[in-house]
């Protein structure tokens, strides 16, 4: 077997299912061998256990726990151990959907877990980003200012006195005293910086966004017709969109690329896993369930009647 094949074998999550499998069977075995001699009312806490109980309390409290608060840390560690015992002895875990829930969570974790575990190079993030840069695109972003005109104030003639307004500012400064006497108050704010087109759209509609985004800074543009009503808009500043250098964005492409590996991981795990199962599910011996319900599992072998269907 060649190297690459050996470094493409130790990436398979099921090779990783049955190392982490042995070593808690093997784990297991070595920290109770009397597991089956009767020693299942022993309770052992081991020193890495009682460290942890301190480690807890201290960073919850910022303080060492008393003796008495100790004992009753390791106490309630006792009790809950005992509990989950008893449980298991009456058998609760069976058929309860919590149970099973939280212990199909755990695999999810594990496969997910060992996926973290494998360090990508620099290498390899050079390589996926270079597919999926799109995903790190820094989007156009502006600063503006605005004169609004209220429909509730100044009814159909909002559209008009807005206009009007403009032909006024031609030729003004920005920070002119006529400015400052034209159009109504506005709820929020009057200066915009450093805004996004979603940003704008959560604020005035998608249509007004799309308007802004047209402009051409530094001048009185308009009027725009947004959800509260009329606007004049000047642009003072406009940074254009761009895909950022690997080395800018570094550590948010290996975070997403963990993501990534641990849901491929994951789902090749379950597949794997799934394929040693076989379902059957009971129909009716007139077939009118597969008849009524025709979504079923891909792979499906048609039903037998009267008895348990194979999927």
């Amino acid at each position: 077997m060649n190297q690459i094949s050996i470094k493409r074998l130790l990436r398979e999550p099921l090779l990783h299912f049955m190392v982490l499998g042995a070593v808690l069977f093997a784990g297991y075995a070595y920290l109770e061998p009397d597991a089956e001699a009767g020693s299942s009312h022993e309770i052992a806490l081991t020193l890495e256990e009682l460290a942890q109980l301190r480690t807890i309390y201290e960073s919850q409290w910022r303080r060492s726990p008393t003796p008495e608060e100790f004992s009753a840390m390791v106490e309630n560690r006792v009790r809950q151990e005992v509990l989950y015992r008893e449980a298991l002895a009456m058998g609760l875990d069976r058929n309860d959907e919590i149970v099973k829930r939280r212990m199909a969570q755990k695999m999810q974790f594990i496969a997910e877990d060992l996926a973290a575990a494998q360090e990508p190079t620099t290498e390899e993030l050079r390589a996926w980003y270079a597919e999926n840069s799109d995903k790190f695109a820094m989007p156009k972003r502006l600063s503006f200012r605005h004169l609004y005109f209220s429909p509730d104030i100044r009814g159909a003639k909002a559209h008009d006195d807005a206009v009007r307004s403009l032909a006024e500012l031609d030729g003004q400064a920005v920070d002119s005293q006529l400015a400052e006497t034209l159009g109504d108050r506005f709820m929020y704010q009057a200066y915009y910086a450093d805004q996004t087109s979603i940003s704008l759209a959560k604020e005035f509609g998608p249509q007004f966004a799309v308007a802004v985004e047209a402009l051409t800074p530094g001048s009185w543009q308009g009027p725009i017709e947004s959800g509260f009503g009329w606007h004049l808009v000047y642009v003072d500043s406009l940074v254009p969109g761009r895909v950022p250098a690997f080395e800018e964005v570094e550590r948010e492409v290996k975070t997403a690329w963990l993501g990534v590996q641990k849901e491929v991981a994951w789902r090749k795990a379950y597949e794997e896993m799934r394929a040693r199962y076989t379902l059957r599910i009971p129909v009716p011996v007139d077939g009118a369930a597969v008849a009524e319900n025709k979504a079923v599992p891909a792979g499906a072998e048609p039903p037998a009647q009267g008895k348990g269907a194979p999927l």
